[in-house]
């Protein structure tokens, strides 16, 4: 199973910005890439041609949509579809990050058809669990992360392990500096484990990343878990040379 070491550069870079960072980390990387790593970008909308076009044809880099609407096409003004990011170069798609259930309230029942729907098409959908800081207090881990996949992942099949993978990320170190210690990590990560191999014939294979404020000096030690199949960064991939540091950790 090969590591996962994926972007989300949210809402931020111009053209010019995204241009240079993607030209950076191809060159900062793809010589040094280990055979068990590939790397995923996940720029904004606007940019996503630019960064298809410095990663094209790339072995070991991928592309991805940080958002979808459930719908081949239609009159859904400001939304896009999974065709048009399939078009322009995309072979993943994020579903169910903190910030769209929380700050654009997409409840567990819209994100399970986003899901069903970004498979269909031909999408890998990286979807994204995590617990709220009150939710681990209340000592609600495992019954939030449950939660969360079993409506997230109802009624799917999965033809292999490769179309599906899971990111925990929990939403109490999301751009906090907070850093999930490493039982945290362990612990959330099996019980999504035991939940793969329960609900799938393969789910031993399916990739599982970690996100919540990863950076370069706790890549390495994150990458080196049980159940760690990759990374999930924000801020510091929006730096090439620190997003480089990640990916060669």
């Amino acid at each position: 199973m090969k590591q996962l070491i994926a972007a989300n550069w949210k809402m931020y870079k111009k053209w010019e910005e995204a241009l240079s960072t993607a030209r950076e980390i191809l060159v900062g990387t793809h010589k040094q890439l280990p055979d068990n790593r590939e790397v995923l970008i996940f720029p904004s909308f606007p940019l996503l041609k630019v960064v298809s076009e410095i990663i094209a044809e790339q072995k070991g880099y991928y592309l991805g949509g940080q958002n979808f609407y459930p719908a081949l096409e239609g009159a859904f003004t400001g939304e896009v579809s999974p065709v048009q990011l399939l078009d322009l170069g995309c072979s993943y798609a994020l579903v169910g990050h903190s910030e769209r259930r929380h700050i654009f309230k997409e409840d567990d029942s819209f994100l399970a058809k986003k899901v069903k729907f970004g498979l269909e098409q031909g999408l890998k959908i990286v979807f994204c669990i995590g617990e709220k800081l009150e939710e681990r207090k209340a000592n609600k881990v495992k019954e939030v992360l449950l939660y969360q996949l079993e409506t997230g992942l109802q009624d799917i099949v999965l033809e292999d392990s490769e179309t599906l993978t899971i990111a925990y990320e929990p939403v109490w170190a999301i751009g906090t500096g907070e850093v999930a210690n490493t039982e945290d990590i362990l612990e959330a990560h099996k019980i999504i484990r035991d939940f793969l191999k329960e609900r799938f014939k393969f789910g031993e294979e399916i990739r599982i990343l970690y996100g919540g404020s990863v950076k370069p000096a706790n890549a390495s030690q994150i990458l080196s878990l049980d159940n760690v199949n990759g990374v999930l960064v924000g801020g510091a991939s929006l730096s090439a040379d620190s997003f480089n540091q990640i990916i060669l950790a």
